[in-house]
Protein backbone atom coordinates (compact mmCIF):
# COMPACT_ATOMS: atom_id res chain seq x y z
CA UNK A 1 0.00 0.00 0.00
CA UNK A 2 2.45 2.38 0.79
CA UNK A 3 4.74 1.50 -2.39
CA UNK A 4 1.61 2.11 -4.43
CA UNK A 5 1.38 5.79 -3.01
CA UNK A 6 5.07 6.28 -3.17
CA UNK A 7 4.99 4.86 -6.60
CA UNK A 8 1.81 7.35 -7.31
CA UNK A 9 4.05 10.30 -5.85
CA UNK A 10 6.95 9.97 -7.85
CA UNK A 11 5.15 9.30 -10.95
CA UNK A 12 3.14 12.82 -10.48
CA UNK A 13 5.96 14.87 -8.98
CA UNK A 14 8.94 13.25 -10.72
CA UNK A 15 8.51 11.89 -13.45
CA UNK A 16 5.53 13.96 -14.99
CA UNK A 17 7.55 17.40 -14.88
CA UNK A 18 10.88 15.64 -16.14
CA UNK A 19 9.31 14.00 -19.24
CA UNK A 20 6.53 16.96 -19.43
CA UNK A 21 10.06 19.30 -20.18
CA UNK A 22 11.75 16.92 -21.97
CA UNK A 23 9.11 17.06 -24.67
CA UNK A 24 8.34 20.18 -25.04
CA UNK A 25 12.15 20.91 -25.19
CA UNK A 26 12.30 18.06 -28.12
CA UNK A 27 9.02 19.74 -29.64
CA UNK A 28 10.95 22.96 -29.91
CA UNK A 29 13.65 21.46 -31.22
CA UNK A 30 11.94 19.65 -33.77
CA UNK A 31 12.63 16.09 -32.59
CA UNK A 32 11.81 13.64 -34.95
CA UNK A 33 8.56 11.35 -33.55
CA UNK A 34 10.83 8.36 -32.56
CA UNK A 35 13.23 10.04 -30.64
CA UNK A 36 10.50 11.67 -28.76
CA UNK A 37 8.81 7.84 -28.23
CA UNK A 38 12.18 6.67 -26.86
CA UNK A 39 12.43 9.08 -24.33
CA UNK A 40 8.98 9.39 -23.51
CA UNK A 41 9.66 5.38 -23.36
CA UNK A 42 12.74 6.04 -21.04
CA UNK A 43 11.26 7.85 -18.81
CA UNK A 44 8.51 4.92 -17.89
CA UNK A 45 11.18 2.41 -17.59
CA UNK A 46 12.93 4.58 -15.58
CA UNK A 47 10.07 4.69 -12.78
CA UNK A 48 10.57 1.48 -10.54
CA UNK A 49 14.44 2.62 -10.33
CA UNK A 50 12.99 6.46 -9.24
CA UNK A 51 10.69 4.82 -6.65
CA UNK A 52 12.86 2.74 -5.57
CA UNK A 53 16.04 5.58 -4.76
CA UNK A 54 12.59 8.11 -3.45
CA UNK A 55 12.18 5.42 -0.76
CA UNK A 56 15.13 4.96 0.05
CA UNK A 57 16.46 8.60 -0.11
CA UNK A 58 13.34 10.78 0.28
CA UNK A 59 15.38 14.48 0.45
CA UNK A 60 16.52 13.33 -2.39
CA UNK A 61 13.01 12.82 -4.19
CA UNK A 62 11.84 15.95 -2.47
CA UNK A 63 14.88 18.14 -3.88
CA UNK A 64 14.98 16.31 -6.93
CA UNK A 65 10.79 17.19 -7.50
CA UNK A 66 11.63 20.84 -6.36
CA UNK A 67 14.61 21.16 -8.88
CA UNK A 68 12.43 19.24 -11.99
CA UNK A 69 9.47 21.93 -11.07
CA UNK A 70 11.52 24.80 -11.38
CA UNK A 71 13.57 23.70 -13.87
CA UNK A 72 17.20 23.15 -12.08
CA UNK A 73 17.37 19.64 -12.05
CA UNK A 74 18.63 18.16 -15.49
CA UNK A 75 15.94 15.82 -16.33
CA UNK A 76 18.67 14.05 -18.41
CA UNK A 77 21.06 13.03 -15.88
CA UNK A 78 18.40 12.01 -13.67
CA UNK A 79 16.98 9.37 -16.00
CA UNK A 80 20.21 8.29 -16.98
CA UNK A 81 21.31 7.92 -13.14
CA UNK A 82 17.74 5.83 -12.90
CA UNK A 83 17.85 4.35 -15.80
CA UNK A 84 21.20 3.70 -17.67
CA UNK A 85 19.75 1.54 -20.62
CA UNK A 86 18.01 5.32 -21.55
CA UNK A 87 21.58 6.82 -22.42
CA UNK A 88 21.59 5.76 -26.06
CA UNK A 89 17.90 7.11 -26.56
CA UNK A 90 18.58 10.89 -24.34
CA UNK A 91 22.01 11.13 -26.63
CA UNK A 92 19.74 10.88 -29.54
CA UNK A 93 17.61 13.82 -28.05
CA UNK A 94 20.28 15.63 -26.87
CA UNK A 95 20.79 17.87 -30.39
CA UNK A 96 17.34 18.22 -30.09
CA UNK A 97 17.12 19.71 -26.59
CA UNK A 98 16.80 23.44 -26.10
CA UNK A 99 19.86 24.70 -23.44
CA UNK A 100 21.68 21.24 -23.20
Amino acid sequence: MIGNLIAFLVATFLVEPLQSKLVEQLAGGRAPAAVVQQVEACATAALPALVKRAANEPWWAITTAIGAWVGTTSPVAVLTDAEPSCAPALAAARPFLAGS
